[in-house]
C-alpha cells in the first residue's frame, strides 16, 4: 500500500511538473510584456479576511505566499511523517542522511558566496542568499526528469529540502526580524498541544480543519512563518487507521490534498514568484559581483554541500544511502537543490532592502535566476543519465532472472 501511495504522488507531480513550469514561464512573460504594470499592481493589492471581530489584511502575494503554501507545507510534513514511521525514513541511518546533507548544503553555499565576493569585492551581506532550497520547483524538476529511479531519493529530496527551507527559516529569525508577537505565537503553539491531545479521540476531518485554520491565523498574526507551524501541524495527525472506518487520517489527507496543492497551490505560486522584470538590464550588470557571487554559491556550494556531507556521512557509518539509489543518482538530486529561486529571492529582499527596480535587488534577482537555472540544467542531464542506466540495469536484471529461469526448468 505504502508503495502505491508513493506511485500516485510521483504520477501526480510529473504531471503537475508541466503546469508549474508553464506557469513560471507565463508570469516571466507578463512581467517582461506591457501588461507588466498590471501584475506587480495585482501582487501588491491588499485584500481583507473578516470574520466577525477578526480582521486580517494582506497583499496578493502574503496571502500566496502565507496561505495557499502552508497547505503545500502541510502535505509536505504529513507525507515526511508518514515516510517517518511507515516508510523509507524509518531506519535512522536513511533519515540521518538527508539531515546531515542539509546542514552542508546550508554551510558550503555561504563559503562559496563569501569566497567569490572577495575574490570579486563584491557586497559580503548577501551571503544568507543561496542557503535555500525552493521545494516547490526542485520537487517538480524531479518528477519531469526523475520517471524510473528509485522513489527513496524522491523522499530523500524532500526531507532535505524541508531541512534546508526550515534552516533558512530560522537563519531569516535570527538576521532580519523585526521582532515576533508572542501571544498569538503562545496561541499558535497552545492550539498544536491541544489538538495532539484531542487527536487521540479520533476526531473528524472537520475539527482538524479548524484547528489548522485556528493555528494558521495565530501563525500569521504572530510574524512568524507559516511553513514552520504548518509542518509542526502535520507532525500531531494520526497515522494509525480509525477503528469505525480502517482509514488513517494522515493517508486521507495526503491522498485529498495532494491533487489541489499539485495542480492548484504550486502553480498559482509559480505565477506569482516567477515574475522578474529584466527592463534596463545591462551586460555589466549581468556579471556583476553579487550576480556571480550568488549564481555560484546556488549552483557550485550546494551540490558541493550536499553531495560531499552525503558521501561522507556514508563513509563515517553515520548514514545510509537511500534503497536503491546510485551515487551518480544522489549527484543528481544534489544538484537539484540549487534551485533557490522563491525562498532564495525572499532573503535577498531582507538582506539588501529597498526598491524592487534598485541595483542590488536586480543583481540579486539575475544571481538567483542564474544559480537556479544552471542547477535545473545539470540536474536534468545527470538525472536523465542516470534514469537511463537504471533503466538498462533493470533490463539486464529481469532477463537474467528470466534465462535463470528457463535454465531451471
Amino acid at each position: 500500500m505504502a508503495k502505491k501511495l508513493t506511485f500516485d504522488f510521483l504520477k501526480t507531480e510529473a504531471a503537475s511538473g508541466s503546469a508549474l513550469g508553464l506557469a513560471a514561464v507565463a508570469a516571466l512573460i507578463v512581467a517582461n510584456s506591457p501588461w507588466s504594470a498590471d501584475y506587480f499592481s495585482w501582487l501588491k493589492a491588499e485584500h481583507t479576511l473578516q470574520i466577525g471581530p477578526l480582521v486580517l489584511v494582506e497583499t496578493t502575494s502574503n496571502w500566496i505566499k502565507e496561505g495557499l503554501m502552508a497547505l503545500f507545507f502541510l502535505v509536505v510534513g504529513l507525507e515526511i511523517k508518514h515516510e517517518i514511521l511507515k516508510g523509507e525514513l524509518s531506519n535512522p541511518k536513511k533519515l540521518a542522511l538527508p539531515i546531515i546533507a542539509a546542514i552542508g548544503g546550508m554551510v558550503a553555499p555561504m563559503a562559496v558566496y563569501l569566497a567569490v565576493s572577495g575574490a570579486l569585492s563584491g557586497p559580503h551581506g548577501g551571503w544568507p542568499i543561496p542557503v535555500a532550497t525552493d521545494i516547490a520547483f526542485a520537487l517538480a524538476v524531479f518528477g519531469l526528469v526523475g520517471k524510473g529511479l528509485p522513489s527513496s531519493l524522491r523522499v530523500f529530496l524532500l526531507t532535505l529540502a524541508i531541512v534546508d527551507d526550515l534552516g533558512a527559516i530560522m537563519l531569516i529569525a535570527a538576521l532580519f526580524s523585526q521582532g515576533v508577537e508572542l501571544a498569538p505565537l503562545l496561541g499558535a503553539i497552545g492550539m498544536i498541544g491541544l489538538m495532539a491531545v484531542a487527536g487521540r479521540r479520533r476526531l473528524a476531518a472537520a475539527f482538524w480543519s479548524l484547528g489548522f485554520g485556528i493555528m494558521w491565523w495565530l501563525t500569521v498574526k504572530s510574524g512568524l512563518s507559516t511553513s514552520l507551524t504548518a509542518v509542526a501541524f502535520a507532525a500531531i495527525v494520526p497515522v494509525n487507521p480509525r477503528k469505525e472506518t480502517g482509514a488513517s487520517p494522515l493517508r486521507d489527507a495526503m491522498h485529498d490534498l495532494h491533487p489541489y496543492v499539485a495542480f492548484l497551490v504550486l502553480p498559482i505560486f509559480a505565477f506569482a514568484k516567477a515574475g522578474v522584470s529584466f527592463a534596463g538590464l545591462s551586460l555589466e550588470q549581468a556579471f556583476a559581483p553579487l550576480v556571480i557571487s550568488i549564481a555560484l554559491g546556488l549552483f557550485v556550494g550546494k551540490q558541493i554541500g550536499v553531495f560531499g556531507a552525503a558521501w561522507l556521512a556514508t563513509k563515517l557509518k553515520l548514514a545510509d544511502r537511500p534503497t536503491g539509489a546510485t551515487w551518480l543518482q544522489v549527484y543528481g538530486v544534489s544538484l537539484l537543490c540549487g534551485i533557490g529561486f522563491t525562498m532564495s529571492l525572499f532573503i535577498g529582499v531582507l538582506a539588501f532592502p529597498g526598491a524592487v527596480d534598485s541595483v542590488e535587488q536586480v543583481e540579486v534577482k539575475l544571481g538567483v535566476i542564474g544559480g537556479s537555472l544552471l542547477s535545473t540544467l545539470g540536474a536534468a542531464i545527470v538525472l536523465r543519465m542516470a534514469s537511463s542506466s537504471h533503466a538498462t540495469r533493470m533490463r539486464e536484471k529481469a532477463a537474467q532472472v528470466s534465462h535463470e529461469n528457463l535454465k531451471n526448468q
